[in-house]
């Protein structure tokens, strides 16, 4: 599956975690101390689509690295089985096909309101764009959904979950029944960011498009 400008904007466009000291606590009271305690973070994830393709396989598992500091400046990074770059500073986001050597931008203005990338890379507010509930305990996992409250959003809902304090997952449900499954793992709170950590420099020979 190739992670085109038009699937991660739909990501982008449509679309943290914490220390806890309760062993048990909710993924609500999780999630909102994360979010009051967490500022940047960084670490791997891995990408799938659930159910099977046309072949009749299961779909490609893609994997990655991430790096954010709130709000809006992030660093997320497709390795396998295709390379591309998502990076924003705050103002624009920028993705970088490697294989078509090109540069898409975008103004990313209000995007990340009632996106999934608000849960890890926006405002503390989330509650201004989402309705927040405990959806149990699941994996081994404590569960929120965040439903949009705008109804100009591609995804229907999304599920985090939630183990000791960080995110170990997230489930993008769309708005026709197509689910897709993110995996957090060397989830890192707080790292220390260079102050040009989120400023994107354009590679050699690539070409500009904007949007």
């Amino acid at each position: 599956m190739k992670f085109t400008p038009q699937v991660i904007a739909a990501f982008i466009a449509t679309s943290t975690l914490a220390f806890s000291g309760a062993a048990h606590a909710s993924a609500l009271d999780q999630f909102k101390s994360f979010v009051a305690s967490t500022k940047s973070a960084k670490g791997d994830f891995t990408q799938q689509q659930l159910g099977k393709s046309k072949s009749g396989k299961a779909a490609p598992v893609s994997s990655g690295t991430f790096v954010f500091a709130r709000p809006g400046k992030f660093i997320w990074t497709y390795q396998k089985p295709y390379e591309q770059l998502l990076q924003a500073d705050g103002e624009t986001l920028y993705i970088y096909d490697k294989d078509l050597n090109q540069v898409t931008t975008r103004k990313l203005g209000n995007a990340l309101g009632s996106s999934p990338a608000a849960i890890l890379f926006g405002s503390n507010d989330l509650e201004k764009n989402f309705t927040l509930l405990d959806a149990g305990e699941r994996d081994g996992a404590e569960w929120l959904t965040a439903v949009p409250k705008t109804k100009d959003t591609t995804f229907e809902q999304i599920g985090i979950g939630l183990k000791g304090g960080v995110p170990v997952a997230m489930e993008l449900k769309d708005q026709f029944g197509a689910v897709s499954v993110l995996k957090f793992t060397n989830f890192q709170r707080n790292p220390a960011l260079g102050a040009q950590q989120f400023t994107f420099s354009v590679p050699k020979g690539a070409d500009v498009v904007s949007q």
